[in-house]
């Protein structure tokens, strides 16, 4: 018997159906003429030996085989077609591609049950790689149709969809163990963790702008540990495309560079955020100033009070001024330009 097989079998994703598509397209124009080949509705039969099919889906494809022994297979010339599909195979598909040949005493170990590893998500493949390989293989995304009633529109050509998490964890979690660098602090990781590389993500990116749903890794900069008494502060530039470290207070030789992680509040509103997001456990040492901070800052956010009791409002405005230079050590500039707003 002679076999030609795919290992590991072709998934659905959309870059091997375009490859099987055109492998595909090439049988039949290299044996448009041949009688013992027909094309069927979902598969294209080759009459010859026991006859071996190619489906139009490559994500069933098995193998190619047929016993070359006996007149029928002589006659029919089966090991010929078998030979040819193989190098034509190997030109679309690579080293993926199997021969065997039992009467050589090579013997195929694919069973059918093995399977290759989910598709990458076409952009996730270029941020990993810096390939594309829809755009690298010309495929296109959408087509222009007449659309009733509203004239022209785009029609999708392939199917636009996030990638499931379990999918997405397997893919990134075996990059990353093959592209191990110890730039990326796995803080949060545990055995009880179900996705473990989507956490340590996590735990390393910041958004792309004040309220992005959109989040970076640099290799650098998530390094840099929380502090409620922040030392600097991290800013997305939209125009340079980089995150940028401002200091907003003398850093002093041998001093840790920190940011803050959340958004302010007292100790408990702090803690449990920072155990949500990040999956870790913070003491801050300053909650006491912090409850006063939160307190006379909703003072001076009531409008009515402020109305009828202005001088109170200014005087909390002048209480808050005191408590923030203390908490950080006088260089709470942002929060002050906040305050001096809403004095005046």
């Amino acid at each position: 018997m002679l076999a030609s097989t795919w290992s590991p079998c072709l998934s659905e994703g959309v870059v091997d159906r375009h490859k099987w598509n055109r492998f595909i397209g090439f049988i039949k124009n290299h044996y448009k003429d041949d009688s013992q080949v027909e094309i069927k509705p979902n598969y294209i039969l080759f009459k010859a030996g026991e006859h071996p099919i190619l489906p139009f889906e490559g994500h069933k494809f098995l193998h190619f085989s047929s016993k070359v022994s006996g007149i029928i297979a002589v006659a029919t010339r089966v090991a010929s077609y078998i030979n040819t599909i193989t190098r034509i195979s190997k030109v679309h598909f690579g080293s993926r591609v199997q021969y065997w040949d039992e009467g050589a005493d090579q013997y195929g170990n694919y069973d059918g049950n093995e399977r290759d590893e989910p598709e990458i998500n076409t952009s996730i493949a270029s941020l990993l790689t810096g390939t594309n390989p829809i755009k690298e293989l010309g495929i296109p995304l959408f087509e222009i149709k007449d659309i009733p009633g509203k004239g022209k529109g785009l029609i999708a050509l392939l199917t636009a969809q996030s990638m499931p998490p379990n999918e997405l964890e397997l893919i990134f979690a075996a990059r990353l163990r093959a592209r191990r660098n110890n730039n990326f602090c796995p803080s949060i990781i545990t055995a009880r963790e179900k996705h473990p590389f989507n956490n340590t993500f996590k735990t390393n990116a910041l958004p792309c702008g004040a309220g992005s749903v959109v989040g970076g890794v640099n290799p650098t900069i998530c390094l840099i540990n929380h502090n409620c008494i922040l030392n600097s502060y991290n800013n997305w530039d939209s125009n340079a495309e980089h995150e940028t470290i401002y200091a907003i207070r003398p850093i002093k030789t041998g001093e840790e560079v920190t940011i803050s992680y959340n958004h302010g509040g007292t100790l408990i509103v702090r803690r449990a955020f920072l155990k949500e997001a990040f999956g870790f456990d913070y003491n801050c040492p300053s909650n006491s100033r912090r409850l006063l901070i939160q307190d006379l800052d909703d003072a001076i956010g009531d409008l009515f009070r402020m109305q009828i009791r202005p001088k109170e409002s200014l005087s909390d405005c002048h209480s808050l001024l005191q408590v923030l230079q203390e908490e950080y050590d006088g260089y709470a500039r942002a929060l002050i330009a906040r305050l001096y707003y809403d004095a005046f």
